[in-house]
């Protein structure tokens, strides 16, 4: 339980005076049965401390798709720099003895990294920016490991590196932390709420023609990545000790600063949110209840749509101990959606906030909760989901009563954030449909590439929105979000790596819509196989065309490593892939 940083050691023969032997630098030690971060697996040490590449889950909760990320832990001057940033904490700043004093306890330097990584209030390691404009800085999407960004913050003399989204906040966490000393994975949740009131509900507001519109402050994200560390929590007792959650994206504040968590994962599963750090607001990100609304901004009036209690925190996602694969952690947060226990929790963690006694004058009643649709209805995708292809998707509407039912339909499509904020109208229509009793009726839609390929933000995310006014019945919101895949890019090693000894790679990529693509730029990077980030300039590609790249790597170290690419052109932004080298 001593404090971790770096110590000066000296050693004094009999009464003359002490010699410097130099300094060395203390860390966590999981594999330490006495210390609070002690992980008596072997294989989970191996993977959540030492293991310098993971794997990053991300697209929606229909379509998960995975990139690879380089923590980089071990490198170069990472040590250095992470011990620098728990000096330039806000902590640090206002009390310098006791802050180092509490460096012994992984719940306190949790707490103060999830602050320090981002900018906000204390001039921290990245700066968010969700605009979809990252003038000035790298897009989010673009950056492949943590090593340039922590190495660009000390360069610049600590001016936050521009600019983050989730995934890069607690990807950088993770690089802190491995490095000293606590296990530490990255976790991805699928439709994951963002409850800004505090009301474990989150409201989302549509105009009558199916617009989704930007009211309110909560916001469901198609994913979001935060962490869990693994130590004691000798402040709540043993059963809540373990995974504990930490989230570095700025959201809402904690104690006056954009810092949240540890969260115990096992206090959010059985909803004792009254726990410290943060539990209200992670118990939202994964059990908040979905409330859709039709919003008129003539008169102000706001009508319930539908709410759904099973729409947030699906298939919460982490890489696989040893293996590039995805493991499911959502029974771990919470007990089986729909079930009697999961709604007993639910309400149990409303009680706990107070809010089950209080009158809620934005809640919806329960009569308009209770009220069931004439219709019911659902996109299909029909083909592949890709950038350069067109969109092929199916409205299908179904009549439930048995009276025919007349509807008209108001459809749009907009490209979005990956936290579903609108950016450019990409396509509207509507239609109007007679269905006959228990009929259903499938109409075609098509979005061309060239009508959205203006429009797309670099997370290549639509989403589609059918509002259907029934004739004296109740509207019905029919919506889906869509990710796009990128093409694909392939690696190839030629030949056998071995330490110290040349190796060439071979990067291949064809252009697979018909027009040039130009600005192609290659960006590659691999702990222990090639020093920093090595970038290529590419000529421009004719439809069709395909280009071939070589380079060279000379590992430094033997084991299995990783080469991250990222392809970017003015077509395509951010292709990624990697590809496991054992050297």
């Amino acid at each position: 339980n001593a404090v971790i940083g770096r110590y000066k050691l000296s050693v004094q023969i009999g009464s003359s005076s002490p010699e410097s032997l130099g300094t060395f630098v203390l860390l966590f030690n999981p594999w330490s049965s006495g210390d609070d971060v002690f992980m008596p697996n072997k294989a989970e040490c191996e993977e959540y401390v030492l293991e310098e590449f993971g794997i990053i889950f991300a697209g929606n909760k229909n379509h998960i798709s995975g990139f690879g990320w380089n923590f980089g832990q071990f490198q170069g001057d990472i040590l250095n720099i992470c011990l620098s940033i728990l000096d330039r904490s806000l902590y640090y700043r206002q009390d310098p003895i006791t802050d180092v004093s509490h460096r012994h306890d992984p719940r306190y330097l949790g707490r103060v990294l999830s602050a320090m990584v981002n900018a906000n209030d204390d001039q921290g390691v990245v700066l968010g920016n969700w605009s979809g404009k990252y003038e000035g800085g790298k897009n989010p999407s673009s950056w492949t490991g943590s090593g340039e960004i922590l190495q660009s913050w000390k360069k610049s003399g600590f001016k936050p590196v521009k600019y983050g989204q989730c995934w890069v906040f607690a990807a950088v966490l993770t690089t802190v932390l491995r490095c000293l000393g606590i296990p530490t994975r990255t976790i991805t949740n699928f439709s994951s709420a963002h409850d800004a009131d505090g009301n474990l509900r989150v409201d989302e507001f549509y105009d009558a023609d199916g617009n989704h519109l930007e009211r309110g402050a909560d916001s469901v994200w198609n994913f979001h990545v935060w962490n869990e560390s693994w130590f004691t929590r000798n402040d709540l007792g043993p059963s809540y000790s373990g995974w504990q959650i930490l989230d570095a994206t700025p959201q809402e504040e904690s104690g006056g600063i954009y810092q949240c968590g540890p969260a115990s994962r096992y206090a959010i599963k059985e909803g004792e949110v009254d726990l410290d750090y943060d539990c209200p607001f992670v118990f939202a990100e994964v059990n908040a209840d979905c409330m859709y609304w039709n919003y008129d901004s003539a008169t102000g009036k706001k009508t319930l749509i539908f709410s759904k209690s099973t729409e947030i925190g699906d298939s919460i996602s982490t890489k696989a101990v040893g293996r590039d694969d995805r493991v499911d952690v959502t029974s771990d947060y919470k007990y089986e959606e729909g079930s009697a226990k999961e709604r007993d929790i639910f309400k149990k963690a409303r009680k706990k906030l107070g809010l089950e006694d209080k009158f809620d004058p934005t809640a919806p009643t329960q009569e308009e909760i209770e009220q069931k649709p004439d219709i019911s209805g659902k996109f299909k995708v029909a083909g592949s989901l890709e950038v350069g292809k067109d969109l092929n998707l199916l409205l299908v509407l179904e009549n439930l009563q048995s009276d025919a039912k007349t509807v008209n339909v108001n459809m749009t499509a907009w490209s979005t954030l990956y936290t579903r904020r609108p950016v450019n109208e990409i396509w509207k229509d509507s239609i109007s449909v007679t269905l006959a009793p228990k009929e259903e009726k499938q109409f075609p839609i098509k979005i061309k590439y060239p009508e959205y390929q203006q429009q797309l933000t670099t997370d290549k995310t639509i989403q589609v929105t059918a509002l259907c006014h029934v004739e004296d019945g109740i509207q019905v919101l029919v919506q889906r979000n869509i990710t796009l895949d990128n093409p694909a890019i392939d690696i190839q090693v030629l030949g056998e790596a071995k330490v110290n000894k040349e190796v060439v790679v071979e990067v291949a990529f064809t252009n697979p819509i018909n027009t040039e693509v130009k600005d192609c730029v290659l960006q590659v990077e691999g702990s222990d196989l090639l020093q920093g980030i090595l970038e290529l300039r590419i000529p421009p590609l004719k439809a069709s065309e395909k280009s071939s790249t070589k380079l060279k790597l000379i590992p430094s170290e033997a084991g299995p490593k990783y080469l991250l690419v990222n392809f970017s052109c003015d077509k395509f932004a951010d292709i990624k892939t990697f590809k496991r080298v054992n050297v």
